[in-house]
């Protein structure tokens, strides 16, 4: 049976900052440096576990976080795929402002809505902003049209699934008894989670993604999960690093 592991990416500088940062290309810190490499020695220590492929999106900070993960494993050789549709989800206007100062300007329950609702977007950004993906020059193949001025997470299962369909689910038939690693955004996961697992649109809301925690899939040969999935880890640590994601906006 295949495996499947997700990670979201360590800590970067704007994590730490608390600050919305969706598509701004932002490095990892010291501590998102450690935690990547936590999580490779977490996986090194899975007897029946081996990884064969990865996928990242295009972001620097997931980027490190797979390099740093794999050097722990001592796999630097797998073959790795990048691609945009793993990106972090857009924040719009938003990106860059201070998560808590936001709430205190705007109410939390409107930042709670922009943050973690399933359909309701933040406020857009500007096309012309010099910001907007479509100056990037990594999305220089993307159609205009795909690239988002803001989404929500409803957008973000659109423009994921498709990448789960044609990429991802391919390499897991592929490397039989082998696994795939993902390391993405918060977001990103938490749409393929969604997806995968199921999870309500209105439930979807309370599940909370912490930096560099590996979470685990055992999968039938129809790639359907097999029990549930499981974060691989310290109980105690993982669900402290949860609370502090879930405390972000005060």
């Amino acid at each position: 049976m295949p495996d499947l592991v997700l990670v979201r990416h360590g800590q970067s500088d704007w994590n730490a900052e608390n600050l919305f940062t969706g598509w701004v290309d932002r490095g990892l810190t010291d501590r998102g440096r450690a935690e990547a490499q936590k999580a490779g020695r977490l996986l090194a220590e899975i007897g029946d576990l081996d990884l064969a492929v990865v996928h990242t999106s295009v972001l620097t900070r997931a980027v490190q976080t797979a390099n740093i993960l794999l050097d722990e494993l001592g796999k630097s050789y797998l073959p790795v795929r990048r691609n945009w549709r793993l990106n972090e989800r857009h924040y719009g206007a938003l990106q860059g402002l201070n998560k808590k100062e936001t709430a205190e300007l705007h109410g939390p329950d409107q930042v709670k809505l922009w943050r973690r609702s399933y359909s309701v977007r933040p406020p857009a950004l500007d096309r012309a902003d010099p910001t907007h993906p479509s100056f990037d020059p990594r999305y220089k193949g993307v159609p205009a049209a795909e690239l988002p001025s803001g989404e929500c997470l409803e957008d973000v299962v659109a423009r994921m699934v498709p990448y789960w369909v044609d990429r991802v689910a391919p390499d897991l038939y592929a490397v039989g008894s082998g696994g795939v690693l993902v390391v993405a955004h918060g977001n990103s996961i938490r749409a393929l989670r969604k997806h995968l697992e199921g999870i309500s649109d209105d439930d979807i809301v309370d599940l909370d993604v912490p930096t560099g925690v590996p979470h685990r899939y055992r999968l039938a040969d129809d790639l359907s999960i097999i029990g549930r999935g499981e974060d691989i880890g310290d109980a105690e640590e993982i669900s402290a690093a949860a609370e502090e994601v879930r405390r972000q906006a005060g």
